[in-house]
């Protein structure tokens, strides 16, 4: 059965990405569509071109070649894109990027900044994501008294502070040890059910790729396999 175009959250075709005036290849002709809700891993060894892919996905890169929409809009022709990575995307990095100086509560509330809402409002709704992480208790503790898996709950916080549906995953336990990064996994995999969130996660590491519904795998910056997951945990 064919999929309305509304259902599609990303559509690439042909994208490729060249840098050093085309001496570096990193994308060589990339096809896909992600639906709406799915939990996408993309795999593949340092170079493959999967972090260059993400970039591209969250607007923080542009191809040099081909296209690439988001619910059926061109990216490359959105006025606006700062306005698209606040509120379309939320963004979780192998480093947590916490600000030093601020509380969970507060580095919660940065992205909240450019919004309408006001001081109650970024703080009420601050509390309720650390809620959800189970940080509440927390929230007036600094980034230096947070234990690595404490920190990326914060910034898994963060990353939903303006309702952002789609999540964009590099190597998020790349800094953690084996039981907190199975932690964050569970958590962000437990939002993406209960908020029906789009979510595509990076990494090299096959066991975590597995935990998702479909398996993307990347070389020399092509898509050599896209395969469903049936063991993907419900």
């Amino acid at each position: 059965m064919a999929i309305p175009n509304g259902d599609w959250v990303f559509e690439a075709s042909g994208l490729k990405k060249e840098y050093d005036d085309g001496r570096v290849q990193a994308l060589r002709g990339v096809d896909f569509r992600i639906r709406q809700g799915e939990f996408v891993a993309i795999v593949g060894q340092s170079g493959s071109g999967k972090s260059t892919l993400l970039q591209m996905l969250g607007a923080l890169d542009h191809p040099t070649a081909g296209t690439l929409n988001y619910r059926g809009a061109s990216l490359a022709e959105k006025a606006d894109l700062a306005s698209y990575r606040a509120r379309e995307i939320g963004f979780i990095f192998q480093a947590f990027h916490l600000l030093p100086t601020f509380t969970a509560l507060e580095n919660v509330q940065i992205p909240m900044l450019g919004t309408h809402r006001s001081v109650a409002e970024r703080k009420h709704r601050a509390f309720e994501l650390l809620k959800a992480v189970g940080l509440e208790t927390r929230r007036h503790h600094f980034p230096a008294k947070l234990s690595g898996g404490e920190r990326q709950r914060v910034a898994i916080a963060r990353s939903l502070a303006n309702g952002a549906s789609v999540l964009l995953a590099d190597e998020p336990t790349g800094n953690l040890d084996t039981e907190n990064a199975d932690l964050i996994l569970d958590l962000i995999a437990g939002l993406r059910r209960e908020q029906n969130l789009t979510l595509i996660l990076v990494t090299h590491d096959l066991d975590i790729a597995r935990q998702a519904a479909r398996i993307i795998t990347m070389k020399d910056g092509r898509i050599v396999s896209d395969t469903l997951n049936l063991r993907e945990p419900t």
